[in-house]
């Protein structure tokens, strides 16, 4: 399976993200659409960041009408939350101020876009994606990721997502990192896309509505439904930003380690600020990877019992699945004294641990749970897939479980009982029939 991974360990950022895709080989015509549709260009270039050779993408104005003095603005990155301005945070910010001309537009000034330009309420922002000469795979995930910004706005703001006013993320530059990522994501044409454990960084940010700490609060928002996880630090600046994290959080599954991959090509995307003693890089890897399980992080919880009613053991599973127990086993055991009883076995995840043995405890009696710290297991990924069985001219709906792995290929498919036992109790085939009959019209 192709496969794109991004190294997350200094946060992510739109521009960025453009970066690393062009360093590790989409083509730079793939973004004219943009530039196209909007008075702006990408101006692409090599930069070094401690010692690392990165690609800086900077969205410029082409417009001279559309700035003043034809400096610089401070940042260079999109926010949904509402920054007066960005200078001296996570990776905003030049290492100098100037101006530039490119040779295609030798009559004009360019400025950055950042802080110019239009500012647009959602609505307007989709009809202007929808509008744009795009793929319509291109387009959908676009709009998924304004959509994203636009959820995670209005939830901070306690906003409808219709009347949301994206402040900077509405603006020229914010469209052309989001639309121009998707356009670079889709010439790569990668089957799977992964990100390790992103950094956010620390400190505060100024905001239009007050000094936050980071991550700031659109980012917290995001990270709520995307697939993979934040951590701190390293330094004191804000690396992810609201439009780095929306479009991973659409296109990216998380990791907790690079995957294996055979690697065709890489790169790395660099940030506007050149950190002392860290590089201000976002890495990219291309390869062909191969299918395997997902890594699913548990704790296992276990008691010995042997003075609890049988009643009370047979309703383990319904009571401790209610706070949080993935999987419960009950296995016959001997204990002191030659004595029989019960091993309980419980698998949780890690923040329900607590939960879990409490309720454990009271449904027991016990008077100890020991947390024996798997850390993780190595699970399928899981689809359901309703077929209609006919039976006598009367049609009857059974669920299907398709166990894959991360490739999608299939090495289980099984049938869920209790489906396939209500249309044997309401035809007279056996269960096992049903199941397969089931299982059968299956497509994998």
């Amino acid at each position: 399976m192709r496969t794109l991974a991004f190294d997350g360990r200094m946060g992510a950022a739109g521009d960025m993200l453009l970066g690393a895709l062009l360093a590790a080989g989409a083509d730079r015509k793939a973004l004219s659409p943009v530039e196209d549709a909007l008075s702006i260009e990408y101006a692409v270039s090599e930069v070094d960041r401690c010692g690392i050779a990165a690609t800086r993408v900077e969205v410029l104005l082409t417009d001279a009408d559309s700035d003043g003095d034809g400096s610089h603005a401070h940042d260079d990155h999109s926010h949904s939350h509402s920054h007066d301005h960005d200078e001296g945070h996570g990776h905003a910010g030049d290492d100098h101020s100037h101006s530039h001309a490119h040779d295609d537009h030798n009559d004009h000034v360019h400025t950055h876009a950042e802080g110019h330009g239009p500012n647009r309420a959602y609505a307007e922002v989709v009809e202007l994606v929808e509008e744009m000469d795009l793929p319509t795979a291109v387009r959908a995930d676009a709009l998924a990721i304004f959509e994203i910004l636009g959820e995670a706005e209005a939830s901070v703001h306690g906003t409808d997502l219709d009347d949301t006013h994206f402040h900077e993320v509405g603006a020229d530059d914010a469209i052309a990192d989001i639309v121009g990522a998707c356009l670079l994501l889709d010439d790569l044409d990668a089957e799977r896309v992964v990100t390790t454990t992103l950094a956010t960084g620390g400190g505060s940010v100024e905001m239009s509505h007050g000094t936050y700490p980071v991550p700031t609060p659109a980012v917290v928002e995001i990270a709520e439904r995307a697939d993979w996880s934040l951590q701190g630090g390293p330094i004191d600046r804000e690396l992810l930003t609201p439009t780095g994290a929306a479009i991973l959080a659409h296109v990216a599954d998380g990791t907790e380690s690079l995957p294996s991959l055979d690697i065709d090509a890489s790169g790395y995307g660099a940030g506007g600020w050149d950190l002392d003693d860290r590089p201000n890089v976002l890495r990219a890897m291309v390869g062909d990877g191969a299918g395997r399980l997902r890594r699913d992080e548990i704790t296992v919880l276990e008691t010995n019992v042997d003075d609890v009613p049988p009643e009370v053991l047979g309703d383990l599973q319904r009571s401790l699945a209610e706070v949080g127990a993935r999987d419960v086993s009950i296995v016959p055991t001997t204990m002191k004294k030659s004595r029989p009883g019960h091993i309980v076995k419980v698998i949780c995840r890690p923040e329900d641990a607590e939960r879990v043995a409490r309720r454990l405890a009271e449904a027991t009696g016990t008077l100890g749970v020991r947390e024996s710290g798997a850390g993780h297991r190595w699970v399928a990924d899981r689809e359901y897939e309703t077929v209609v069985l006919s039976v006598d001219g009367e049609e009857f709906e059974v669920t299907v479980k398709i166990a894959s792995d991360t490739d999608g290929t299939v090495f289980d498919v099984s049938t869920e009982y209790d489906d396939a036992a209500a249309v044997a109790d309401a035809t007279g085939l056996p269960v096992r029939e049903v199941m397969q009959r089931a299982e059968r019209m299956v497509s994998r």
